[in-house]
């Protein structure tokens, strides 16, 4: 067996060892390609990968558990073992980084005023009974059990969210009531008062730091806290942060390789590092997160990091300079790659069918009826989008009319026609309806989750819960009688294509092509303005031409050997009759 200790520094079987780790999250990698970003971690010479574990893609229905396919933590640990790394996992059930909701499950919010990251016994026994399969299922891998794990992390910069230590210690009872028998840490921001906030003193949990510049300041910061404290242990920067991550319309962000490779330098000089991503991956599906920045801000599907390897698995000048950097402080290993990755462009694909989204609506959700409009989780729907339907009645025009208490984005139709599209602050500003039939006038309005909040106060905001809440008012009254449409789209395959196209509708699009040698490539858009998009049924993310990012990344595996089906959900009206595939990716500069 071997054996891990945290004294004034870390210890491996006895050995004084320095922590070179680097963040690898399985979740946001197909499983197919798993082995090729640990051997190429191991090849830049770390020692150690780290992950997150997220709570909502493993529980995404109260006491439904999933840790099948690209949520299998114990696949991946074990082909981490069997590199020779080590890991450190992160359970928490709060991760941030910048995925839906920070990793917890939508349907926390259907409890009344549950507070979540606190002790407010609601949250804490969905954690309880969360914890109780998590940890049946990591406990084998801990090195306590000949495993290849030496530590857990307790919360998630909890220093910049609360300074709750009652809430901290529950947790960290939970995980060691659960088999938790390896060293704990903690990790916030490098300055003294999220420090004080988000540490457990006298509880044997390692503080750490994240950061990404500034490294003898901020790791000085952390140092001077644990001597004030009394605390004996070794200087960890738990997340290195190399690059940052992307907002739909916001520039493409790169940092300096020269810049970081002298952070990282400094960084080892004194302590042990993760470096924060290693491989970033993709937002696959729709767990992108969501910042707020005076208003919802939501995060590309595109994880790219401007991390080492890029989000499809290629190396960057990053990779070059850390690893001559990182050969100072240890022998770099020789790693054989194992999986043959190429890429392809195949081309353009041409269009070959299409239909509006109100005309197979039938075909892919079974509508509940309210009187008043129900937010999206009390329909048990976490993502996509929700169609509300309500026949509004006669001929009449209306002089204002609005949406109350809406999240995130909605467009509004009448009778098939778009009226007005409103988006985050603008939601809730009156406009007008002309209804010109003399009966019968519908009313859609289709509303978007554009993701969940991960960070800081907004992380309890009633925004959370997505749709409309308050409902819609015409003229001075609320309208009843509603018809919603729950849209995940988790069912592509039932889209019916046999309707009629309506144009400048939301609306589903179709494209088959042959492959005869799977490759990596590029799902370029041409004149689509927003959506999402399937390949072979597999939700590759949100798109739009806002960018930065104009391609979706698709891996080989997710390929069929012969024909492919790729579905395009355009929900502005735009399309074109062919897109392509590229074995490049298209940016917006």
């Amino acid at each position: 067996m071997r054996r891990f200790k945290i004294k004034e520094d870390f210890y491996l079987d006895g050995e004084k060892i320095k922590l070179i780790s680097g963040a690898v999250h399985y979740f946001r990698i197909v499983p197919e390609y798993w082995r090729d970003r640990l051997e190429k971690l191991k090849a830049m010479g770390c020692n150690t990968v780290e992950t997150y574990i997220p709570w909502n893609i493993h529980e995404p229905k109260k006491g439904e558990f999933d840790f099948s396919n690209n949520k299998d933590i114990v696949k991946f640990v074990k082909l981490a073992e069997e590199l020779d790394l080590l890991v450190i996992l992160r359970p928490t059930p709060y991760i941030c980084a910048e995925w839906e909701f920070g990793g917890l499950p939508y349907w926390l919010l259907n409890e009344d005023n549950i507070r979540v990251r606190s002790t407010d016994t609601k949250f804490i026994n969905h954690v309880s009974d969360y914890f109780k399969k998590l940890f049946k299922i990591i406990t084998p891998l801990q090195v306590t059990e000949d495993g290849p794990v030496i530590m857990m992390q307790i919360e998630n910069e909890y220093g910049s969210f609360s300074n709750d230590k009652k809430y901290l210690k529950q947790i960290k009872d939970l995980m060691i009531q659960n088999g938790c028998t390896v060293p704990l840490f903690t990790s916030d921001g490098g300055w003294r008062e999220v420090l004080d906030s988000g540490t457990l003193l006298n509880e044997n949990v390692l503080p750490t730091a994240n950061f990404g510049s500034r490294t003898k300041e901020q790791i000085g910061a952390l140092d001077t806290f644990m001597k004030d404290n009394n605390i004996i242990g070794p200087l960890m920067c738990m997340e290195f942060w190399i690059g940052w991550f992307n907002n739909w319309g916001s520039e493409l962000k790169r940092r300096d390789s020269k810049d970081a490779s002298k952070e990282l330098k400094d960084m080892l000089d004194v302590g042990s590092v993760n470096i924060y991503m290693f491989h970033g991956g993709t937002n696959f599906g729709f767990f992108n997160g969501c910042s707020y920045h005076n208003g919802i801000d939501p995060q590309t599907t595109s994880y790219d990091y401007d991390a080492p390897l890029t989000e499809w698995g290629t190396y960057n000048e990053k990779y070059h300079d850390f690893k001559n950097v990182i050969s100072k402080y240890r022998s770099i290993p020789d790693v054989e790659l194992t999986t043959d990755i190429k890429f392809k462009h195949y081309g353009e694909i041409k269009l070959k069918n299409k239909v509006s989204l109100f005309n197979t609506l039938d075909s892919l959700s079974k509508p509940l009826y309210n009187d008043y409009t129900l937010n999206m989780e009390k329909l048990n729907q976490g993502y996509g989008y929700t169609l509300y339907r309500s026949n509004v009645g006669k001929s009449r025009y209306l002089e204002k009319a609005k949406l109350v208490d809406c999240d995130d984005r909605a467009q509004v139709f009448v009778n098939n026609k778009h009226i007005i599209t409103q988006f985050g602050e603008e939601i809730g500003e009156n406009f007008s309806l002309n209804l010109p039939l003399k009966e019968d006038n519908i009313l859609d309005v289709l509303v978007e989750n554009t993701g969940r909040i991960n960070y800081g106060a907004s992380l309890i905001s009633p925004k959370q819960r997505k749709g409309i809440k308050g409902g819609v008012m015409l003229d001075l009254h609320f309208q009843t009688g509603f018809y919603h449409y729950p849209l995940d789209l988790s069912n592509i395959e039932k889209v019916n294509f046999d309707g009629e196209f309506i144009p400048n509708t939301p609306a589903f699009y179709e494209y088959t092509f042959n492959v005869y040698d799977k490759c990596d490539t590029f799902l370029h858009l041409p004149k689509f303005k927003r959506g999402c998009a399937f390949i072979n049924g597999f939700n590759l993310g949100k798109f739009s031409d806002l960018g930065p990012t104009l391609y979706l990344y698709i891996p080989a595996p997710l390929l069929n050997y012969g024909e492919n089906k790729i579905v395009i959900f355009e929900t502005e009206g735009k399309y074109s009759d062919s897109i392509t595939l590229s074995d490049k990716p298209l940016y917006k500069y």
